[in-house]
């Protein structure tokens, strides 16, 4: 019994904090850092370094493949020595295990814990459940909460759910093949870039030394929301097998009216919902549901659309299915590039209340062809076509109900200049196609410059010139509509404006962008205060 505990110290999670006592019945009260004893702290520190030196080694592997081969250090003579030292590393190192497991045994705590989790996996009920969430440790060992498997969708299969392709271009049989064959050094070298450093620039928070060197900073808010907001942290498996990481802070007990509407937030591509925009909705007293990205955090998988929208959907899957909430009860909230898996939910989940947009963009191409050479135009725009395609707006198109637009107003990411020139932040096209396709007969050439007068203030006071400037009742914009939408009931897009004047479209065409769009005086990553995040306006 002795030995078989001892295996299972040794083969078991590292334990970073006790959020509370498993005894302890009632939420609250601040956790405690575990405590490792001096052989387990510092034959954990080996390993740690080990496994950081592999981690440099891994993503330096191509230089020094190139530079030992320049040396002619790769050949047989010489790699039966090294491959003989690697071994008696890997035994040393297996040796420092055996030791850190001795260390954990003789720690009462780690016995506790590890006696918890093994009960857990063979018997999941709440009570079990419940008391595996005192702990926060390695989360590959975490006992699975949800599986796809457990909903029948028509949205989901061992394929992934479906994502809208890029429109191909129509040619015959004979000029397709000759294409194929043309374009095949773009396909093969567009996957190499991809799948090599390009997704690791586009989402920087799935590189693991990144994600090592934050790990102080994601425990600490993670502690945060589990003692201080009773948070809840579960295992979900999407269909294409990654395990994702997800956080839930309940408020439908505290008797608010917010707490009754779940927010699924969608983080950014260095954002993690230990530290990300989570924060905003749960200070505005909402229940809400943060997840990581595939990669990200305890998530497994690499951040590819595919991927993310698989999680997105498993995500809700389980906030209809183990939480409880009704669809139509839920918003979706995102920043950045998480605007992506935002606008495929809503997309996909039409009932879904609303959607509430910050930072966020209509179109990856224009801002990869910024960072890019223009030399490399053809290349970039078949690479992110074809594994890239964050195509935002396109997919928000698709939904019929509230949007709300946050825009900063000095951001330096999703422009596609510079932060000071307010005009080329893609926030601004996403916005224009969205009123272009909902109302088309007030968004024609007139309605289109005045919205961009509009968009191009920068302050409160310069945005509240442009409207005075053309003199916008609201209360007439808003009988308007709601006289068309009263007569007709109809889809977006809607036909209101085809029989109006001139004046009148600008005057809507400046009262729908301001209630689409909210400005915020900052730069890209300043965190959203709870006061700027609002349901979207409703008709």
């Amino acid at each position: 019994m002795a030995g078989w505990m001892w295996l299972r110290c040794v083969l078991g999670p590292h334990l970073q904090r006790i959020h509370k006592s498993p005894d302890q019945h009632h939420p609250g009260g601040r956790g405690w850092t575990y405590q490792p004893k001096s052989l387990e702290k510092h034959t954990d520190s080996i390993l740690g370094w080990a496994s950081a030196l592999w981690s440099l080694s891994y993503y330096s592997s191509p230089l020094l493949l190139c530079y030992l081969y320049r040396k002619g250090y790769i050949c047989t003579s010489k790699l039966v020595p090294v491959s003989q030292y690697l071994g008696t590393v890997l035994v040393c190192l297996l040796g420092v295990a055996c030791l850190r497991g001795y260390g954990r045994w003789k720690n009462s705590e780690y016995l506790q814990f590890i006696s918890i989790l093994e009960e857990a996996k063979k018997n999941h009920t709440p009570a079990n459940k419940k008391r595996v969430r005192c702990y926060d440790f390695d989360f590959s060992h975490w006992p699975l909460d949800f599986s796809w498997t457990e909903v029948s969708s028509p949205k989901q299969s061992k394929a992934g759910v479906s994502l809208l392709k890029p429109e191909p271009r129509l040619r015959g049989a004979a000029d397709s093949v000759l294409n194929s064959v043309r374009t095949l050094p773009c396909h093969i070298i567009g996957f190499l870039i991809t799948h090599s450093f390009g997704r690791r620039m586009l989402y920087p928070g799935s590189v693991g030394l990144l994600q090592k060197a934050m790990r102080p900073m994601l425990q600490q808010g993670q502690a945060r929301l589990i003692e201080e907001f009773d948070g809840q942290r579960n295992k979900l498996m999407a269909c294409d097998g990654n395990e994702i990481d997800t956080m839930f802070v309940d408020r439908r007990r505290d008797g608010g009216q917010n707490g009754q509407t779940l927010v699924i937030c969608c983080e950014g591509n260095a954002g993690f919902y230990e530290v990300g925009c989570m924060n905003t909705p749960l200070e505005g007293g909402y229940s809400v549901l943060g997840w990581n990205h595939p990669g990200f955090g305890g998530s497994t998988g690499v951040p590819f659309p595919q991927n993310e929208a698989n999680a997105m959907d498993v995500v809700i899957q389980f906030a209809i299915h183990k939480l409880g909430f009704k669809i139509s009860d839920i918003v979706v909230y995102a920043w950045s590039i998480g605007g992506f898996t935002a606008s495929w939910a809503v997309m996909s989940y039409p009932e879904i209340q609303s959607i509430v947009l910050d930072a966020s963009f209509d179109d990856l191409l224009p801002l990869a062809l910024k960072v890019m050479p223009d030399s490399w135009r053809p290349l970039v725009q078949h690479t992110v076509r074809q594994y890239m395609n964050l195509n935002n707006a396109e997919q928000l198109l698709k939904y019929q109900g509230p949007v709300l637009l946050i825009r900063r107003t000095r951001d330096e990411i999703i422009t596609t200049t510079g932060p000071e020139d307010v005009m080329s932040n893609r926030g601004n096209d996403l916005l224009l196609k969205l009123l272009q396709f909902r109302y088309p007969k007030i968004m024609t050439d007139e309605g289109i410059r005045v919205v961009r007068q509009w968009l191009g203030s920068t302050t409160p006071l310069e945005e509240a010139s442009v409207y005075s400037g053309y003199e916008v009742d609201d209360d007439w914009c808003v009988s308007v509509l709601q006289s068309y939408q009263a007569d007709r009931d109809v889809s977006f897009p809607w036909s209101v404006g085809e029989d109006m004047t001139l004046e009148g479209r600008r005057q809507l065409a400046l009262f729908l962008a301001r209630k689409y769009m909210r400005n915020f005086e900052t730069t890209h990553c300043t965190p959203l205060p709870a006061s700027e995040f609002h349901q979207p306006w409703r008709l």
